[in-house]
C-alpha cells in the first residue's frame, strides 16, 4: 500500500482559504448573480486589490517570522502622496523613473530603520511599527495637506495602460465581445506573489523565515542568524509597501493625506484568512492572495445585497476573521493530536 501523503500545516490551510474562497465565489454567483457572472467583475478585484496583494504579501513575510508591521498603510499613503507631488510639480520636470526610485527609496528607509530596531535592538516590533504609522501619516500631511489628481501626461498615460486578457470577456449590450482586463499594477502584484512564493518554498532564506517563527531557539541551535533574518523579513516587507504605494498610485491617480487608511489592518486579515499564523512559522503566500480575494468578494457581497453602510462591511469582515481564526485553531489542535 501506498503511503498517504500528509499536507504540512502551511499547505493544509491553504487548502481550507481555497475551497472557502471558491464556494463563497461559487454561492455569490448563483444568489447574487448580476455583476459576478461577469469576468471582468472578477478580474476587477485585482485591479482595485493590487495593491493590497503586495502589502499583504510582504505582511505574511513578516508574520512568518513571529512579528508584525503595522506601518504599511502609512508608508502606501506616504510614498502615493510624494509621487504626486514630485510628477506634480511646477517645473514640470518630474519622471516616472524618478517617481519609482522615490517609492523605493521609501520603502527601503523604512525596512533599514525598522528592521535595525526590531532585529537588533530588541525594540518589540508592534511599538516600532506603531511609530512608523504615525510618522509616515504626519510626513504625509506635512509634503501636502490638500488631495489633488495629477495632471502628468506620461503618468496619465500609464496609468490608463490595460492588459487585456484573450479569448475571456462578456458581450456588451451592442452585441460586441468586450475583453476583460487587468492594469499594470496587477502584473507586478502577481509576479511579486511569484517570486515571494519561490523563495519562501525553495530557498534558504525561505526556510530561514519558518525556522525563525517556529522557535527562534531551535533556529540559533541550527547555525540560523535569527537577527538577520528578522531584518530581511522587515526589510522586504517595507520595500514591498513602497511598491504597492506605487500601485496604489497608479490605481487612483491622485495624492491624498486619506490615501490607505486601514490598508495594514486590511493586510493583517488577508494574511489570516490565507493561512498565516500570528504565532509564527506558519503561512503561504498563495493562501495570502486568496485571502486578499476572499476579503475582496464577502465586501462585494455586502455592497450588493445593499448593505453599503461602512459599518455593514467592517461586521462582515470580522465574522469572517473570527471565523478563519477558529478553523485554524481546531485544524491546528486536531493535528496535533493525531
Amino acid at each position: 500500500m501506498k503511503k498517504k501523503i500528509k499536507l504540512n500545516d502551511s499547505n493544509l490551510l491553504l487548502v481550507i482559504t481555497i475551497v472557502i474562497f471558491t464556494l463563497m465565489y461559487l454561492g455569490a454567483i448563483i444568489f447574487q448573480g448580476g455583476g459576478f457572472t461577469k469576468p471582468q467583475m472578477f478580474f476587477n478585484q485585482f485591479n482595485n486589490n493590487a495593491a493590497l496583494i503586495i502589502t499583504a504579501c510582504g505582511m505574511s513575510v513578516v508574520m512568518i517570522t513571529g512579528g508584525i508591521d503595522i506601518s504599511v498603510g502609512g508608508v502606501v499613503a506616504l510614498v502615493s502622496m510624494c509621487c504626486a507631488v514630485y510628477l506634480d510639480n511646477p517645473n514640470g520636470n518630474g519622471t516616472i523613473g524618478g517617481s519609482i526610485l522615490i517609492a523605493l527609496g521609501i520603502g527601503i528607509a523604512y525596512g533599514i530603520v525598522q528592521g535595525f530596531l526590531v532585529a537588533y535592538l530588541d525594540i518589540q516590533p508592534f511599538i516600532v511599527s506603531l511609530a512608523g504609522m504615525f510618522f509616515a501619516r504626519g510626513m504625509t500631511t506635512i509634503v501636502n495637506t490638500a488631495p489633488f489628481n495629477v495632471e502628468n501626461e506620461k503618468f496619465k498615460a500609464l496609468k490608463l495602460t490595460k492588459v487585456t486578457i484573450p479569448f475571456i470577456g462578456s458581450i456588451n449590450k451592442k452585441g460586441e465581445f468586450s475583453p476583460a482586463y487587468v492594469e499594470i499594477g496587477v502584473i507586478v502584484a502577481l509576479l511579486i506573489v511569484i517570486l515571494l512564493f519561490v523563495v519562501l518554498r525553495w530557498t534558504k532564506l525561505g526556510r530561514c523565515f519558518y525556522a525563525v517563527g517556529g522557535n527562534k531557539q531551535s533556529a540559533l541551535m541550527l547555525g540560523i542568524n535569527v537577527r538577520r533574518t528578522k531584518f530581511l523579513s522587515h526589510l522586504i516587507c517595507s520595500t514591498l509597501a513602497g511598491i504597492a504605494g506605487y500601485v496604489y498610485f497608479l490605481h487612483v491617480g491622485s495624492g491624498s493625506a486619506s490615501h490607505a487608511t486601514g490598508m495594514e489592518m486590511q493586510a493583517i486579515a488577508s494574511s489570516i484568512i490565507g493561512g498565516t499564523m500570528l504565532t509564527g512559522g506558519v503561512g503561504n503566500i498563495i493562501g495570502t492572495l486568496f485571502g486578499v480575494l476572499s476579503l475582496s468578494t464577502i465586501q462585494n457581497i455586502v455592497s450588493l445585497a445593499g448593505l453599503d453602510q461602512a459599518w455593514w462591511t467592517g461586521i462582515t469582515i470580522a465574522a469572517m476573521l473570527g471565523i478563519f481564526l477558529i478553523i485554524q485553531s481546531v485544524v491546528m489542535a486536531q493535528r496535533k493530536k493525531a
